[in-house]
């Protein structure tokens, strides 16, 4: 399998954006809530890890006091996002690792370092992997991250651009790899609606990609 080259992603952008409409970027979040935001989205829908996020910011007025507080409040404040005693653990346990490391809960100064380096501090964070660490780089720090989740790997292996048996967790390009190439593929995932795990809109969408798609 070839890498796509920057000519076959713009016309991948471009059928989209014809298909879809111009690209509507979310809100940028400080680092530290964006961590936080990505814990809470994982295994449960936007809607509900956007709204526990909402949640758990009305109920504590700071970080440190997510930090000082009980476990079972800061749980009960982001039930509805699922899962929520373990990831109230989570959010404990990297507020308090960023706070030994920093002495107080911020993570600004991640934006003085190079890619490489604030992929290396957000992934020793506890519990803190690639797909988490990339979405920090891209939405709240603009750098030319991929974050790679179900639906952005199979949109990927779909179009070619990861042999078939790349596992999700080995999909995420390295610091150094084509910076433009990495910003322009994720963009073009990014616009591809989660359906296409079905088959029908899996078929659509090679239509729009101009590539048959192998059902999966």
């Amino acid at each position: 399998m070839t890498a796509p080259g920057k000519g076959r992603i713009r016309e991948v952008q471009r059928r989209l954006r014809a298909e879809q409409g111009a690209f509507a970027p979310k809100p940028v979040l400080p680092v530290i809530d964006e961590v936080v935001a990505t814990v809470l989205s994982q295994h449960t829908s936007d809607t509900n890890s956007e709204r526990a996020f909402a949640q758990l910011k009305e109920r504590f007025s700071s970080w440190e006091r997510v930090a000082a507080a009980p476990a079972g409040q800061v749980a009960d404040a982001i039930r509805c996002g699922g899962i929520a005693d373990r990831k109230a653990r989570r959010i404990q346990q990297i507020l308090a690792a960023i706070s030994e490391r920093e002495g107080r809960i911020d993570l600004g100064r991640l934006h003085d370092l190079d890619d490489t380096a604030a992929r290396a501090y957000l992934e020793s964070l506890p519990g803190v992997g690639p797909k988490t660490a990339a979405c920090v780089l891209t939405f709240a720090m603009g750098r030319a991250a991929f974050p790679v989740d179900t639906h952005v790997h199979r949109v990927a292996t779909r179009l070619g651009w990861l042999p078939a048996k790349t596992a999700a967790d080995r999909a995420h390009p390295p610091p150094s790899g084509n910076q433009v190439i990495v910003s322009m593929a994720h963009w073009a995932c990014l616009r591809t609606p989660l359906e296409v795990s079905r088959s029908a809109a899996a078929r659509r969408y090679a239509r729009i990609c101009g590539r048959a798609w192998s059902a999966a």
